[in-house]
């Protein structure tokens, strides 16, 4: 034994589980008069906003609700989103934040699977809610949620969110979980084949990767962030957390409305947001007479698909410093990032645009990320043009799968997380994704990324959007069909000039073989949901 570890050992003096919860404690300590919520005509400072989340627990815990059982809410980016991040935990339970955009069947679903006690629910989402509840044997305590900067749908529950908080004490002495593995967070996976997988947080996790954000972006203390990102999706990517133990602001936005987001960026002085390159794309879409200058400097990190090196280049001619981030549901949200060095500021916007693309290297906060065969899990050469899995390991990833031991030993296997996205890895070590495995185009033998396809199309004058998939063909196996959304005024753009414009800048086996044209499908968070498109394409 080594005689650092005579007689030492972890004592309530020198060891304390990790938990999230102990930043609004503490912010509302020291910056307790500080501004905490914007929303509407809603000001709410520190102190006000902590006495809130104890109230919550303390109005749950006395109906009964305690360690382990499941609070799921079903809310827009307002302040209840932020009050349970924090008032749900501190009584031991476990938050599951529900996709605001699914169907009755899915809710259901993950109110049964999760085994919901208590649902908090906005009057927006009555119907699909009330279709939810009837499809249960035992349906949970609803709470009603009366968003004032909404002012319409039905409530579902005679007992009313604000009415709970008054039955509350704000000095409520909440519980620091015992053990740091304690579960946190539950949160469903798209579930786009088949029914959606329970991904499990903990609270070390949340506090984790909530510091790596902080790490990676350097947003100092006091940041304004605006919620363009749904609060639902990854816990925010952890960033109710991470804007509460900086003693930042929340600015709440009920729906991604791009001139809206300019005015909010303006009016209350945002220093960051987050969301899917869509978000960034509806900014520099924004009709020239509804732009508005942005005068001081605003970050947005941005995670998804890789964004188009025009649409990043676009967005910081706005004055908006963009960081590329990339993660998924089971590593807590963003694991990764484009980590900028200074030389690089000397190239050109569209080089510098280019670079951003890439995903990058891993958070501080993440132990282990290889791109590697996904087979033999042996790393491929960091030449940039191998491709292998994106693997990852370490605090940041989850527990696992909710009741779903065999997807969990086949995410694991080998001791690392497999992502399912593919990617090479560069000779300065910055990772680039190519494609989804179950994206990537074989064409004739030849491997076709979707990325690389679509990077060509968004910088087409006429494209709004794009999306590019397999589509069957007998002599080829699959070729590349494109999915289009025109920019107004470009109406009379056909497959032809499409076509004519890829073959400039891809090789004749890449280039998109069908060109259909009109709106994309999208999830809640703004993702373009491929495997719509991909049976679209079957049938073509």
């Amino acid at each position: 034994m080594s005689i650092f570890e005579q007689g030492l050992v972890p004592l309530p003096v020198n060891h304390v589980a990790l938990s999230p919860l102990s930043f609004i404690e503490r912010t509302a300590s020291v910056y307790g008069h500080y501004p905490a919520v914007i929303h509407g005509n809603i000001r709410r400072d520190w102190q006000d906003t902590y006495k809130r989340c104890r109230r919550l627990a303390s109005a749950l815990d006395a109906r009964g609700i305690g360690k382990g059982d499941t609070v799921a809410v079903m809310l827009p980016n307002i302040p209840a989103m932020l009050e349970v991040h924090f008032g749900v935990p501190m009584i031991g339970a476990v938050l599951n934040t529900l996709n605001v955009r699914l169907d009755a069947q899915a809710i259901a679903f993950m109110l049964e699977h999760g085994e919901a006690k208590v649902l908090i629910t906005d009057r927006e989402f009555h119907a699909v809610i009330r279709e939810a509840l009837g499809l249960l044997a035992n349906p949970p305590l609803v709470i009603d949620v009366d968003d004032p900067e909404y002012g319409e749908g039905q409530p579902l529950s005679e007992l009313d969110y604000e009415a709970l908080l008054d039955e509350g004490d704000p000095q409520f002495a909440w519980q620091w979980p015992e053990d740091e593995w304690q579960a946190i967070s539950l949160n469903y996976t798209s579930g786009t084949t088949g029914n959606p997988k329970g991904v499990v947080y903990h609270h070390r996790g949340a506090y984790l990767n909530a510091l790596g954000n902080q790490m990676t972006w350097a947003m100092g203390n006091h940041p304004v962030y605006l919620w363009t990102l749904p609060m639902f999706h990854c816990n925010g990517w952890c960033y109710p957390w991470t804007v509460t133990a900086l003693a930042g602001t929340h600015v709440f936005l009920r729906r991604v409305e791009p001139q809206k987001i300019l005015g909010l960026i303006n009016q209350h002085r945002v220093s960051h947001l987050c969301g899917a390159p869509i978000v960034l794309n509806g900014l520099v879409n924004v009709p020239e007479a509804a732009k508005m200058a942005i005068d001081h400097p605003v970050a947005a990190m941005v995670a998804g698909a890789a964004p188009p090196a025009k649409v990043i280049g676009a967005v910081e001619a706005m004055g908006i410093k963009v960081t590329h981030v990339y993660g998924l549901t089971e590593v807590y949200g963003p694991v990764t990032v484009c980590a900028w060095h200074a030389e690089w500021d000397a190239r050109s916007l569209d080089e510098r645009a280019r670079i951003k693309a890439r995903q990058g290297v891993r958070y501080p906060t993440l132990e282990g990320l290889m791109v590697a065969d996904p087979q033999t899990l042996q790393p491929v050469p960091s030449d940039g043009e191998t491709i292998g899995e994106i693997f990852m390991r370490g605090n940041t990833v989850m527990k696992g799968y909710l009741k779903n031991p065999d997807a969990t030993r086949e995410a694991f296997a080998g001791g690392w997380f497999h992502t399912g996205d593919l990617a090479v890895q560069h000779p300065d070590g910055y990772v680039e994704i190519r494609d989804r495995l179950k994206d990537i185009i074989i064409s004739g033998g030849e491997n076709i990324s979707t990325i690389e396809v679509e990077g060509v199309l968004y910088r087409h004058p006429a494209v709004l959007e794009a999306a590019v998939v397999a589509r069957p063909d007998e002599k080829w196996g699959e070729t590349p069909c494109a999915f289009v959304t025109l920019k107004e005024g470009f109406a009379d753009t056909g497959e032809a000039d499409i076509v004519r414009f890829c073959r400039e800048h891809l090789a004749g086996f890449k280039l998109p073989k069908t060109v259909v044209f009109g709106e994309l499908p999208k999830t809640s968070t703004g993702k373009i949901q491929k495997y719509l498109l991909r049976e679209r394409a079957r049938v073509l």
